[in-house]
C-alpha cells in the first residue's frame, strides 16, 4: 500500500514541467519587460521610477530589506516549483480558450484569496506588524513592490500557488503555458500597481487609474483597496478607495 502510494505520487511528479515553466517565466518576464521599454510612454515611467528606487537604496535600512528579500525569497520559490506545481502541470496541448479560461480562473481566485488576506490579515491584528513594513512608503515607486517582509512574500506566492493546486483538483491539471502567462501576469500588475505613473490618455487610461487606486491605498493604511490583479472585490465589498478622503483632508 505504501509503496504503491508513492508510486502513484512520483508518476504524478513533473519536475521537468515545473522546471520549463520556471524558465518560461524568468524568459517571458525578460521579453515582456523589454518590449514595453521599445514604447517611450514605458520608457519614461521606467526612468522615472529606476531613478527613485537608486535615490532610496541610498538609505540603508531601505538597501537592506531589499538585500534581505533578495536573499530568502528564493526559499518560497523552490518549495512552489519542487513540491506543488510538479504536480498540477501537464504538456499535453489544450485549445486556446481552455487555456485563456483557465488563466482567468487562477488569477481571479487568487485574487479573492489575497483580499481577505490583505483585508483582514496584514491590516488586521494578526499580521500588521509585517504589513506595515511595506506601507513605510507612502508614495511608492515600482521597485517598492519587493520592500516587504520575506513572511509576505511567502504568503503572496503560497497563496499563487495553493490556487493553482486547488483549482487543478476540480479543473484538472494545467499546461505550462498557462502557468506561464499567470505567473508573469501576477508579478508584472503587482508591480505596476506600485508604480509612479502619470499617462493618463488612450490607451493607458485603466494603467493609471489602477496604480493611482493602489497608491491611494499606500497613502493611508486605513483605506481599501485591498485586492492586487483587478478592483472587482473591492467594488464588490464595498472597499473602493478613491482618495475621496485624502482630497476632502487637504480641503478642510
Amino acid at each position: 500500500m505504501h509503496n504503491s502510494l508513492l508510486g502513484a505520487l512520483a508518476a504524478e511528479y513533473q519536475w521537468r514541467l515545473s522546471l520549463y515553466a520556471l524558465v518560461g517565466i524568468v524568459a517571458t518576464t525578460f521579453v515582456v519587460r523589454w518590449l514595453l521599454l521599445l514604447a517611450p510612454t514605458f520608457k519614461e515611467a521606467h526612468r522615472v521610477n529606476a531613478g527613485i528606487f537608486a535615490t532610496k537604496m541610498q538609505r540603508p535600512e531601505y538597501a537592506a530589506n531589499q538585500k534581505w528579500n533578495r536573499m530568502w525569497s528564493p526559499v518560497p520559490f523552490l518549495i512552489i516549483f519542487g513540491l506543488i506545481l510538479p504536480f498540477c502541470l501537464t504538456s499535453k496541448a489544450q485549445p486556446v480558450w481552455r487555456m485563456f479560461l483557465d488563466g482567468v480562473a487562477i488569477l481571479m481566485l487568487y485574487d479573492l484569496f489575497y483580499y481577505f488576506v490583505h483585508r483582514f490579515l496584514f491590516h488586521g491584528p494578526i499580521l500588521v506588524r509585517v504589513h506595515a513594513i511595506h506601507h513605510r512608503q507612502h508614495n511608492p515607486c515600482r521597485m517598492d513592490a519587493s520592500y516587504i517582509h520575506p513572511l509576505e512574500v511567502a504568503i503572496g506566492l503560497a497563496l499563487y500557488a495553493g490556487t493553482v493546486f486547488l483549482l487543478s483538483l476540480f479543473m484538472g491539471k494545467f499546461n505550462v503555458a498557462t502557468i506561464v502567462a499567470t505567473c508573469v501576469a501576477f508579478s508584472e500588475i503587482n508591480m505596476h500597481n506600485h508604480e509612479l505613473w502619470t499617462e493618463a490618455r488612450f490607451p493607458f487610461k485603466y494603467l493609471n487609474y489602477i496604480s493611482r487606486m493602489h497608491h491611494n491605498h499606500h497613502a493611508r493604511f486605513t483605506g481599501g483597496n485591498f485586492a492586487t490583479i483587478s478592483l472587482l472585490f473591492d467594488w464588490m465589498f464595498g472597499t473602493l478607495d478613491n482618495g475621496k478622503e485624502m482630497q476632502d483632508d487637504a480641503k478642510a
